[in-house]
């Protein structure tokens, strides 16, 4: 029982730092791709394209991963996925011409279908009472996000923006052969007949899976959005210099993935549903105020004009990011309960389409931030966006479960009685 416990304890904690490592590899260009800017003097779609390019693979590959986890379990998948991606992250400190970039971020990104690897192997280890905060504690390695942001601009003040991807290089091969060392394969069943990839897009037909895409589109595809986004946004919103610009964007991306282990925890409490409901509707809250765009407002009054400047200083935008990002936290722990209850006998294979989903989510949303920027000149067009897409979800959620289902109260039977 022992050993056994130590096992569980070693896969959740190599898995969750492995993941987090993964995770910092793939927002790399959230910092890097703002001297890559200024050098190739790229519009602001050109950056959104650049920084989006990872998480476009990194989407695409967690289905096929999922599957192979299935197959063959988590941890050798994992430890091959990461030995894969050091190559590419090297050469990307060659780079010179746009294209150069676009290409090697292709392949950058296959470190971040190592999410759906990694859920799908902690979750074999865990029974289900345990399994939200299991998931949880492993997804807080989305804070990856936020360390990147503490590391890539500490090095490129000290040495230049090249040395960062030589630098993540060498990390991710470390941790690739610890992760190997100390860790051993759990002991679930394999799927011997996994599957066609047809027959798991099947799955896509089942209205209860489309739904968890479209909430892990915003809670995690919004999160990844924003966490390649708001470096850049301090920078030429609020003028702030590259180092204080990504300190503050890690005051979201850095409670967006630590927290997630609070929110397994209150997934397993009061249910993926409840948690989930109250999570979009922060969101809602959040993304009306930081829609506001700067505005100077003019008012003729008795005593002559006033003007008024509307819209959220940089304190309050930090602020507002913080809880936003919790929230997410929550959000992203709670849409994979709703997976482990409904799901567990294919876990790798869900969780592959519901990250994909999520995912892309990540990958067209700062496209679209930065098209929207070149077409309105409006910086927070961006919140404006997800704003959209959260009513969608809260709308949605409404018709399908929470006229059936209490929010954070008894069940359904009691509160008739």
């Amino acid at each position: 029982m022992g050993s056994e416990k130590i096992q569980k304890g070693m896969a959740l904690g190599m898995s969750t730092l492995a993941f987090t490592l993964c995770f910092m590899v793939w927002m790399m260009f959230a910092v890097l791709g703002v001297p890559i800017k200024t050098l190739l003097q790229l519009s602001e779609t050109e950056f959104g394209l650049l920084a989006a390019t990872p998480v476009l693979t990194g989407s695409l590959i967690r289905l096929p991963l999922g599957m192979l986890t299935d197959r063959f379990g988590g941890r050798p998948v994992f430890f091959i996925l990461m030995l894969v991606c050091v190559l590419p992250i090297y050469l990307v400190s060659y780079a010179r011409e746009y294209w150069q970039f676009l290409v090697l971020g292709l392949f950058v990104g296959l470190a971040g279908g190592s999410f759906s690897v990694g859920i799908a192997y902690v979750a074999k280890w865990f029974d289900s009472s345990a399994q939200g905060l299991a998931m949880g504690i492993f997804g807080a390695g989305n804070a990856g996000s936020a360390l990147t942001k503490f590391v890539a601009p500490a090095i490129i003040a000290a040495a230049s923006w090249q040395m960062v991807p030589k630098v993540y290089s060498v990390i991710l091969f470390i941790m690739a052969l610890l992760f190997w060392f100390f860790t051993t394969n759990d002991k679930a069943p394999r799927t011997t007949h996994a599957p066609s990839m047809r027959a798991q897009l099947r799955m896509l037909k089942d209205p209860t899976v489309l739904r968890y895409c479209q909430y892990y589109s915003i809670v995690f595809g919004g999160y990844v959005a924003l966490a390649l986004w708001m470096t850049k946004y301090y920078v030429q919103e609020y003028g702030l210099s590259l180092q204080t610009a990504a300190v503050l964007a890690a005051c979201f991306s850095l409670p967006g993935g630590i927290l997630r282990a609070v929110g397994g925890w209150m997934s397993d409490r009061f249910g993926a549903h409840s948690v989930t409901w109250w999570v979009l509707w922060v969101s809602w809250v959040c993304l009306f105020l930081l829609s506001i765009p700067q505005t100077a407002l003019t008012i003729q009054t008795a005593n002559g004009p006033q003007t008024y400047e509307i819209g959220p200083n940089v304190y309050v935008f930090t602020v507002l990011m913080f809880v936003m990002g919790a929230a997410w936290a929550f959000g992203k722990a709670s849409v994979f309960k709703y997976i482990a209850n409904d799901y567990p006998d294919h876990m790798g294979a869900i969780a592959g389409i519901v990250g994909l989903a999520g995912g892309l989510g990540g990958f067209v949303l700062p496209i679209l931030f930065g098209a929207l920027v070149d077409l309105t000149g409006i910086r927070s067009s961006c919140f404006v966006l997800l704003y959209g897409a959260v009513w969608v979800s809260l709308i949605w959620m409404y018709l399908s479960e929470v006229r059936q289902t209490p929010v954070f109260g008894q069940a359904r039977a009691a509160s008739l009685s």
